[in-house]
């Protein structure tokens, strides 16, 4: 992440100062704060804060934290003379019983967390799948524009689907294929496989867990599925859903399919072939959960910093507060997830955008600075204020979302996660050629970063939104610098309670990041 206009003594100061500016064209010099991002960051993901689980007192402390920088930065409350917008969630915390198999060659107990997870979308104190037939699906997609239907021909009303995580053609080594080869689409998001699962009927809907294809391991799925889940408070208490739905590890899905006389290995083969058929493994699940449910709003908090000429048009800029909260202990019995990367992060270049728009004066549109609540829930605070904006998506002309700044260092490249999805692109290219940068492409599109931040939920709104970042090719040790920072991070602190503040991090690549994000929104 090189700065080719400034001198070795300009990064260096880029590392120390309290405020700096860092140098664009003459037209986008922002006055970036090295101090509010380390500052934010570190309060946010301070152990106070809880982990910063929506509907919580770590909540409490977090949004009004935020609304106070907001004001000081300059910004002016956007809705209605408040900073917050109400997100009414329902909040289920299960407790299910174990798994249990039966039907082939034995009797099988999968236990809850080791071996699966469960949950419900269902609102309702207890839930119970009883006796359900299996059936593997393949990957679980129904995508008629591409010629395939894992469902075709099979009636799964009432049963419990198995189902493959990504794509079918996610080892290509290309971007070529039926589902964009390597590239993920939104049928290998795990999201999508639940609700079509529930589209065909399906009482039960469990994927299959495997590291390269999800992109993280069984540990995430823990951290991420057990405790308090979180979704929208719907009036018909999502009864549309399936019952259960879940994440069985690999091993156990072998050990299912071996007591059915299959092979997983070659029932997956299979399901990558266009024209594959469900399978019935011929035997029966049984699981029930009992829920404590919470319904209580969570918020958003968004300002703004009014047009000087078109006031009544926008250029949103998004990150998302939240985290997981409490999560499972580490060995030192360290139970807060603290989010400072994920997204404490974010959310302070949200501010520290804010105050060096704030101090360039008035642009001449609007700028909205978004922080958005159960991000780590599926998009939700995004996903309510897309179908209930504040201001018209209509005349929202351009957004930027912000989700985990580059705390390796600086890169010699930046990326456009998703491809060229945003039409905004011109853009990009201007602002990161005037700071020298190589416009590469995604390293990791199998991952379908795309599709799991805050920029889909108003991208499928029709707003043109821009999530990228700088790339894996740092200044100080290159690409494989780079490659390894993001699997220590991937592996060992990602969504889990060792993402906390680092006195140490180099913070010249997060500061990079903020001057293009400034460069574009402005």
């Amino acid at each position: 992440m090189s700065f080719r206009t400034a001198s070795l003594a300009a990064l260096a100061a880029l590392g120390v100062a309290a405020c700096t500016t860092v140098a664009t064209a003459p037209e986008a010099q922002p006055q970036l704060s090295l101090d509010t991002l380390k500052t934010v960051t570190q309060q946010l993901s301070a152990d106070e804060f809880e982990g910063r689980a929506p509907t919580t007192a770590g909540e409490e402390k977090t949004v009004n934290l935020i609304a106070q920088r907001f004001a000081q930065a300059g910004l002016q409350p956007a809705n209605k003379g408040s900073w917050f917008q109400n997100v009414p969630l329902v909040e289920m915390t299960a407790t299910p019983t174990a798994l249990r198999i039966t039907g082939g060659s034995q009797p099988l107990t999968f236990q809850h967390r080791t071996d699966m997870v469960a949950n419900s979308y269902q609102v309702q104190p207890r839930v119970e799948l009883a006796n359900s037939d299996i059936v593997f699906v393949g990957y679980g997609i129904n995508a008629p524009e591409r010629g395939w239907n894992d469902y075709a021909g099979v009636d799964v009303k009432g049963k419990t689907v198995v189902i493959l995580v990504n794509d079918p053609d996610y080892e290509s080594p290309g971007l070529e294929g039926t589902f964009n080869g390597k590239a993920m689409t939104y049928y290998g998001r795990w999201t999508y496989k639940f609700e079509e699962a529930a589209r065909q009927g399906a009482a039960g809907a469990f994927i299959v867990h495997e590291t390269a294809p999800a992109s993280y391991g069984w540990n995430v799925v823990q951290s991420s599925w057990t405790g308090a889940q979180y979704n929208m408070d719907d009036a018909g208490g999502h009864m549309d859903q399936s019952k259960v739905v879940g994440w069985l590890t690999n091993d156990a899905a072998k050990r299912l399919f071996a007591a059915s006389g299959k092979n997983l290995d070659t029932l997956s083969a299979a399901a990558k072939q266009k024209g594959f058929r469900a399978v019935p493994l011929g035997m029966k699940a049984s699981v029930s959960l009992t829920n404590q449910i919470k319904k209580q709003a969570s918020k958003n908090v968004i300002g703004i910093l009014p047009g000087r000429t078109r006031p009544n048009e926008y250029v949103i800029h998004t990150a998302h507060w939240d985290h997981l909260g409490r999560c499972d202990a580490d060995k030192t019995g360290d139970d807060i997830c603290n989010g400072a990367i994920d997204n404490a992060s974010g959310t302070a270049g949200l501010i520290a955008l804010a105050e060096a728009h704030a101090k360039a004066g008035r642009p001449d549109r609007s700028l909205v600075f978004l922080a958005v609540t159960a991000e780590e829930s599926g998009l939700l605070g995004s996903r309510y204020y897309g179908e209930n904006p504040i201001f018209p998506l209509a005349q929202t002309v351009a957004g930027i979302n912000m989700d985990v700044l580059s705390l390796a260092g600086d890169a010699r490249d930046f990326v456009a996660i998703g491809g060229a999805k945003s039409e905004l692109d011109a853009y990009m290219r201007r602002a990161i050629a005037a700071h020298g940068l190589a416009l590469k492409p995604e390293p990791s599109p199998q991952a379908g970063s795309y599709y799991r931040s805050d920029h889909f939920s108003l991208a499928k709104q029709g707003v043109p939104m821009l999530y990228a970042k700088l790339g894996n090719d740092l200044v100080n040790g290159g690409t494989a610098a780079g490659e390894a920072w993001s699997a220590d991070y991937r592996t060992n602190r990602y969504h889990g309670p060792n993402d906390e503040y680092d006195p140490n991090w180099d913070w010249s690549g997060a500061m990079r990041e903020l001057a293009i994000y400034y460069r574009i929104g402005r």
